[in-house]
């Protein structure tokens, strides 16, 4: 292996991975934030393939970050003016972002990609290039058996994604599905233990969504030959435990997939932020258990439009520009026709920088009958952190209305001594609050056991679609503010409200800020100030296990409040 190192924190790695194949790993070691969306706690890679064989092709680039060191290096491993072919996997700027400078060293080179893609990235280089448009089963032949196969992969997680096969060297190109913000020396999946948090976490935020797409892409991949390998745009390459991987997606996305409650959310790829903003509502709807179908209104087919709207219980839409293109206006035609009176309809600003009205198209669709699920998301600037929040929580806030009364019947389906005898288990009173970034968040819980003496820890169970969920990620810090039966009920009274999203949970309340950053309420008896070292998924709750890092009592001589319930079907 050669490394090349770059300051601060930047390195590259480079290693043959199979005949002729050779891969140019880009370590961000320390990038805390992928695109506002969600933070990382391990850094990320953005990973890029040379194949030189007859012909030769590059799969995919880097971050624009790398610009000057990714270039030399390339060009120390290869004639870069003699390219034949610069794959696109997918169009965002973490794997395109020297696409233009690859073309000014390789002007006659050809880019492939899919029709999505290569439309995308006419408007990313402002320059005229040649191209070969391809689709799924589509092949190229580099020779010495290197004969690429091209797998569609719509929405894993850009509309424009394609999937590559190399049957000489039995490698899939995937970008970013199968992949993970993880920064390491080693270049396979060494320890499956040390990276399988990662891995679930970049498939919640990414793939979840889009479960139906990642079921069609893995039923692609069997027909492909035999792969050894899963060159992923992001993290270690999979190989030592590919068929784990393979098949967690697979459980998973069946798991998402096969949800009575669809929501549709229509978007617009490369416009303004419609895509990344559609994708934090998604998520928010997945963690109550909606099925969610992801359409690019761009490209919609009208026929598969009308038949999603109809079966979906709730739409969720981008702001198209206030002049669409003639598909795009189809698309909302379309969906217009195809609303009813029994949906819920939620709407966001995409910030396009000419976008329809929210009010408006709001209003048009309340002409039709559908119910508001959550106040209109307006970005009236460049999306923060607290706005990519407020989607998720709206994503929430939807999904939860929806399932409302299948929570009502399972409730009420328990057995009735059953549930009785489950209600004696007690617990205390405690209030959980966290920070991250600009994005703050607090929880009232009461399932919390104290689990190890060394380290000193703890477990908590916190609901899936609680809005904190996502600041207890492993390595997340937060405040374990523990209530006193002489002053808990004004406390317990204001954290048990419905906030709208994006909402102060701290709005009159007294805090202090704790040494971890965290909120830290000053009526509380005593307070911990906790790391997450471990996730378990508990079918609707994750069991958090936390170390302690310090902690105080403030009224000695005042007991813990306690939590008694009379049924054990809910809280």
């Amino acid at each position: 292996m050669v490394a090349t190192a770059l300051p601060p924190r930047l390195s590259l790695a480079v290693e043959t991975i199979g005949p002729n194949t050779t891969t140019i790993r880009s370590l961000d070691w320390d990038r805390s934030r992928f695109d506002i969306e969600f933070g990382l706690q391990n850094g990320t890679t953005y990973n890029s393939f040379l194949i030189e064989a007859d012909r030769k092709a590059l799969v995919d680039t880097s971050h624009a970050k790398f610009q000057g060191t990714y270039i030399q290096q390339l060009q120390e491993i290869t004639d870069l003016s003699q390219l034949d072919y610069l794959i696109i996997s997918h169009t965002e700027p973490d794997h395109s972002g020297l696409v233009g400078d690859i073309l000014a060293i390789a002007p006659n080179v050809t880019v492939v990609g899919s029709k999505v893609a290569l439309q995308f990235l006419e408007n990313q280089v402002h320059r005229p290039f040649q191209k070969l448009q391809v689709k799924n089963g589509d092949r190229l032949d580099l020779g010495q058996g290197h004969e690429l196969e091209f797998v569609s992969a719509p929405n894993l997680h850009w509309p424009d994604t394609i999937f590559t096969y190399d049957p000489a060297s039995q490698i899939l190109f995937t970008c970013d599905a199968f992949g993970m913000h993880f920064c390491d020396d080693r270049t396979f999946d060494e320890d499956l233990q040390q990276l399988e948090g990662d891995f679930q976490y970049y498939y919640e935020c990414l793939m979840a969504p889009n479960a139906r797409s990642v079921l069609a892409a893995l039923k692609r991949m069997k027909a492909l030959g035999e792969i050894t390998t899963i060159a992923t745009g992001h993290g270690p390459l999979l190989r030592r435990n590919l068929r784990e991987w393979v098949d967690r997606y697979q459980r998973w996305s069946e798991q998402k997939a096969t949800a009575e409650t669809t929501v549709l959310i229509g978007y617009l790829s490369d416009y303004g932020y419609s895509d990344r903003l559609s994708q934090a509502i998604a998520r928010g709807l997945v963690k109550t258990g909606v099925a969610v179908e992801m359409v690019d209104l761009r490209s919609a087919d009208p026929q598969e439009l009308i038949e999603a709207v109809g079966s979906a219980r709730g739409l969720v839409l981008g702001t198209p520009p206030s002049q669409p293109s003639e598909a795009v206006a189809s698309a909302l035609s379309t969906i217009f026709a195809a609303a009813h009176n029994k949906q819920a309809i939620g709407l966001y600003d995409s910030y396009g920088g000419d976008d329809e009205p929210i009010d408006a198209l709001l209003a048009q669709f309340r002409n039709l009958g559908l119910h508001t699920a959550f106040p209109p998301i307006r970005v009236k600037d460049q999306p923060t952190e607290t706005i990519y929040q407020q989607c998720e929580e709206s994503g929430t806030d939807l999904g939860q209305w929806l399932t409302r009364a299948d929570a009502i019947q399972t409730m009420k389906s328990l057995n009735s001594d059953l549930d009785k005898a489950l209600g004696r288990l007690s617990g205390g009173l405690y209030i959980i609050t966290a920070r991250k970034g600009e994005v703050s968040g607090a929880m009232l819980a009461s399932w919390v056991v104290q689990a190890s003496f060394k380290p000193l820890g703890f477990t908590v169970a916190v609901a899936k679609d609680r809005a904190i969920e996502s600041l207890m990620q492993v390595g997340d810090r937060f405040v374990l503010n523990i209530l006193g039966e002489d002053n808990y009920a004004p406390l317990m009274k204001h954290f048990l409200k419905r906030f709208p999203p994006g909402a102060d949970r701290f709005a009159g309340v007294e805090t202090q800020t704790a040494s971890n950053g965290s909120p830290l309420l000053t009526a509380a008896l005593a307070y911990l100030e906790c790391e997450v070292v471990s996730r378990m998924d508990c079918s609707d709750h994750w069991l958090v296990y936390c170390q302690v890092d310090q902690g105080r009592v403030s009224r000695a001589d005042v007991r813990t409040a306690v939590h008694h319930r009379k049924v054990g079907n809910h809280y």
